[in-house]
């Protein structure tokens, strides 16, 4: 009988699990930790919950994320292993931006507060430009965010659903550089209900500078990344997409 990878994880490392949601809370008490020692505690439960649920990380491009901070990671949206999964790969410390109706799931709320996430409501224009504009001074200060351009996640495997321009409106004002993640099979770990071995595929592709798309509509933004994440994931699946 095949079941979730998840409940396997508790119940076979069951003794781990307390000390797993004590470190994420202990990272949410801001007063003592800075967000650099905040973001190393996460990052280490991400890794361990990575390892304890059999899932083999293949990771390229390290090498393309920005010397300097202030930039707005944009990934295409397979699932909740996704913020796991970027947080065990990428050494900037980065905040989260997440659909408001998700910020109150347990374990994420908890890693939203720890990594300083904002919780944007797609449905109330005046409370995401207020959003908006709060990433956008952060950005200009030098801290990083993660935003998934297409809102929620794909119910189609490895093929993206629509990039809204919205998500790189903080970006455009803050003249940051784009980086487009492509994800390949990271649905996986939570919607296969079995407990082997599973690749998952994360690869940072080439900043898109503020040079590049200064003068183009955030629509053409978003399609410009989005363009870039399927060209990577075609050449990796070997799957053209329609």
């Amino acid at each position: 009988m095949k079941i979730n990878r998840i409940v396997y994880l508790f119940g076979r490392r069951f003794y781990k699990v307390p000390w797993l949601f004590w470190q994420v809370i202990k990272a949410g008490n801001a007063k003592k930790y800075t967000i650099q020692e905040r973001y190393a505690i996460i990052k280490k439960v991400c890794h361990k919950v990575n390892i304890y649920a059999h899932v083999n990380i293949i990771c390229t491009g390290t090498e393309n994320l920005p010397k300097e901070n202030g930039f707005l990671l944009t990934p295409n949206h397979q699932g909740l292993f996704d913020v796991l999964l970027m947080i065990d790969t990428c050494d900037n410390p980065f905040s989260i931006v997440m659909r408001k109706d998700l910020e109150n799931i347990p374990l994420l709320k908890q890693v939203m507060k720890a990594l300083d996430g904002e919780a944007i409501d797609r449905d109330d224009p005046r409370q995401a430009m207020t959003v908006i504009k709060e990433m956008t001074e952060q950005m200009i200060s030098g801290r990083n965010f993660v935003i998934f351009p297409e809102g929620t996640r794909s119910r189609n495997g490895n093929i993206p659903g629509t990039f809204k321009g919205g998500t790189f409106k903080s970006a455009v004002k803050a003249k940051a550089p784009i980086i487009p993640v492509a994800l390949i099979d990271s649905f996986k770990p939570f919607d296969i209900k079995d407990t082997k071995s599973v690749n998952v595929q994360i690869h940072y592709l080439e900043p898109i500078f503020y040079e590049e798309y200064k003068n183009m509509k955030t629509v053409e933004i978003a399609s410009l990344v989005k363009s870039r994440i399927v060209e990577k994931i075609e050449m990796e699946t070997g799957v053209k997409q329609n």
